[in-house]
């Protein structure tokens, strides 16, 4: 009976699912990196925080403005 009460409660999120079959795997990686850069940045402002996620998730490639900057 529990189930079926949960089943019916959440239906319209299991058919959106069903038809997306769309999992929050790519969030929870960005959520990592997120937590990473906040660990990393620790100490220093809100804005620093924000310059450090960015170059973590934006896949820079330094080597054109630094030829001793090795790619990413």
């Amino acid at each position: 009976m529990k189930v079926a009460k949960t089943i019916k409660r959440h239906w319209d999120g299991i058919v959106s699912w069903k038809k997306s079959q769309i999992n929050n795997g790519i969030l929870e990686g960005l959520n990592s990196v997120l937590q990473a850069a906040k660990r990393k940045a620790r100490g220093y402002k809100m804005q620093h925080f924000k310059t450090i996620a960015y170059l973590l998730t934006g896949k820079l490639d330094f080597s054109k403005i630094n030829a001793n900057c090795l790619p990413t």
